[in-house]
C-alpha cells in the first residue's frame, strides 16, 4: 500500500515501540498546551503554530503504532487517507489535518493567521488528539 513512498524515500518501515508512541502523544498534549496558552496571551500566529504540532505528533504516534516513520509532513497526509479509505480511520481526521498543515504554512510563511483559525485549529487539534488515543495506538 505505502510501496511508492517508501521508494522514494518518504516513507519507511519501522518496528512499532510502545516508548516512541507514547512519546509523540507527550508532545502533541504538550504542544495543544501551548498552543492554548499562546491563545490566551493573544498570540494567534503562534497558537495556530502549535496546535498544527499537536496534530503533527499525534500523526506520527499513530503512523508508529502501525510501523511507519514519515520522512515528511506531507507523507502524513497521505498515509491518513490510505487508513480513511481502509476504514482505519475517519476521513475527518484527513479532514483536519490538512486544514491544520495548511493553516500552519499560513501563518509560518506568508504571516496570514487569525484568532478565529487559531481557535479553529485549537479545536481540532483536540479533537484529534483524543481520536487518536482511543484507536489504542
Amino acid at each position: 500500500m505505502f510501496e511508492d513512498l517508501i521508494e522514494k524515500g518518504f516513507l519507511r518501515r519501522i518496528k512499532s515501540d510502545k516508548d516512541m508512541i507514547e512519546k509523540e502523544l507527550k508532545e502533541a498534549e504538550y504542544d495543544l498546551k501551548m498552543a492554548k496558552n499562546s491563545f490566551n496571551a493573544g498570540d494567534f500566529k503562534w497558537s495556530t503554530i502549535k496546535a498544527y504540532y499537536s496534530i503533527f505528533h499525534a500523526s506520527r504516534a499513530f503512523l508508529f503504532s502501525k510501523g511507519l516513520k514519515e520522512k515528511r509532513h506531507f507523507v502524513i497526509g497521505i498515509v491518513l487517507e490510505k487508513f480513511a479509505q481502509n476504514s482505519e480511520i475517519s476521513f475527518k481526521l484527513v479532514n483536519d489535518f490538512h486544514a491544520a498543515i495548511t493553516a500552519r504554512e499560513d501563518a509560518d510563511y506568508r504571516s496570514v493567521y487569525s484568532k478565529e483559525t487559531a481557535k479553529y485549529i485549537i479545536d481540532i487539534a483536540e479533537e484529534f488528539l483524543e481520536e487518536i488515543k482511543k484507536l489504542k495506538v
